[in-house]
């Protein structure tokens, strides 16, 4: 019953699925279509390493994107993006159902409408329908997802996941690192 789970997590089927939601908007992507190259075989793959629990994922690659402001993007290798969609698939309808209503950060069938129709709906209410002044607070927390502390992240998740299957793949992907510029020269090196 523990590992149910892990298991769902895990099952071919949910793998497949995870692969459709990584490859979305991406089928041009050239890791894209590497990947899909041996689409059964690296598939397969990702579950016996899941299933032996000998799953790592790859070093973060980090660069700077400007638009407008300057930020520092840290994104996960393809095949961490599957594992990332199959435990979502399967632990997002436990967390949900306890996030406020009006909580549109990636939710489905919350997107930019239905924030813009809630602000709305606030909008004329607290004004009392557009007769009196009212202010709205914008704010961004620098740096948010770098500085969450990932030990009470943990104690949460394990408020609501009893599967320690399922806590140690979360726990590898929190503690998944931006690959340094000198482990990547390694690597060329190695390939050279």
């Amino acid at each position: 019953m523990e590992n149910k789970t892990y298991e769902e997590i895990i099952s071919l089927k949910n793998l497949i699925l995870a692969w459709r939601k990584a490859r979305k908007g991406k089928t041009k992507k050239n890791y894209v279509i590497e990947f899909e190259k041996e689409l059964p075989k690296n598939l397969r793959r990702l579950y016996f390493e899941l299933k032996e629990q000998i799953y790592f994922p790859r070093p973060l690659e980090t660069f700077v994107l400007r638009d407008p402001k300057t930020r520092v993007i840290s994104k996960s290798d393809f095949q961490d993006r599957i594992i990332h969609h199959a435990l979502c698939n399967v632990i997002e309808p436990i967390f949900d159902k306890n996030f406020i209503y009006d909580n549109c950060a990636n939710r489905k069938n919350k997107g930019s409408l239905f924030a813009l129709n809630r602000f709305n709906f606030f909008k004329r209410k607290v004004t009392y329908n557009l007769s009196k002044e009212a202010h709205c607070l914008k704010a961004d927390i620098k740096h948010y997802f770098k500085e969450v502390d990932r030990n009470i992240l943990l104690k949460i998740i394990k408020k609501k996941i009893a599967c320690e299957k399922t806590l140690q793949l979360i726990k590898i992907i929190l503690e998944n690192k931006q690959e340094t510029e000198r482990e990547r020269e390694r690597e060329r090196d190695a390939e050279a």
